[in-house]
């Protein structure tokens, strides 16, 4: 993700989404689309700009060698995420040749939602903190879980050993800095009809804010 708030230039109000690795934050962004909510979900546009034939995967193949591809020629992401993990100046690298084609990629969703005349839109990812994109955003949505639910969660979807998903969890940004950005804050430690109602709770919320996530079919 880029560095540049997609909020800056844009009349749609942009609500941001983020939390820990595993922590449930595509789940929460899952209950708000069944709700009506547009979400820019920036992994996505990041899986998106590195398909075959994208610029952007044969510059990174330039960068890092044809060892991060698999054999259907699609991108390695985890082998790559190995690659790059605790290497400042691969990761200033890998971001150098992506950042600028996801950018591009959510001001065009961006201009797709001022067209359709969308009152909000969610603006899902992982690293708005990191990357200092929070300035601007019309209000951010952080979701927070146990470090020892958190881990196994990961643990239990990934091929990390416990070792790499423990220095993974400790590079991130601390929840406390989290909640001291957040304005809506969805704890993750209990039953999915739980995050479920919190998460229905903090919808609301933006809706009061900001109106239905859609606007009213003419006539």
């Amino acid at each position: 993700m880029s560095r540049e708030n997609p909020a800056t230039t844009a009349t749609t109000a942009v609500v941001g989404l983020t939390g820990g690795i595993a922590c449930g934050k595509s789940t929460v962004a899952r209950h708000f689309r069944s709700w009506g909510a547009t979400v820019i979900d920036a992994d996505e546009l990041a899986r998106e700009v590195v398909q075959p034939g994208e610029p952007a995967l044969a510059a990174l193949v330039r960068a890092f060698g044809e060892a991060i591809l698999l054999p259907d020629g699609s991108l390695d992401r985890k082998g790559l995420g190995r690659k790059v993990f605790g290497d400042p100046k691969a990761t200033a690298q890998l971001n150098a040749i992506t950042h600028p084609a996801i950018l591009a990629r959510t001001g065009k969703r961006l201009a797709e939602a001022q067209r359709a005349r969308l009152p909000w839109v969610i603006y899902e990812a992982a690293l708005i903190l990191e990357n200092k994109v929070q300035a601007g955003l019309a209000g951010l949505v952080v979701v927070l879980c146990p470090e020892a639910a958190q881990l196994e969660r990961l643990l239990a979807r990934s091929e990390l050993s416990e070792a790499e998903a423990r220095a993974r969890i400790a590079a991130q940004t601390s929840d406390e800095v989290r909640r001291a950005h957040a304005t809506w804050i969805i704890e993750n430690g209990g039953t999915p009809a739980e995050l479920e109602a919190r998460s229905r709770e903090v919808f609301d919320a933006i809706v009061l804010r900001h109106g239905a996530p859609r606007p009213p079919d003419p006539g």
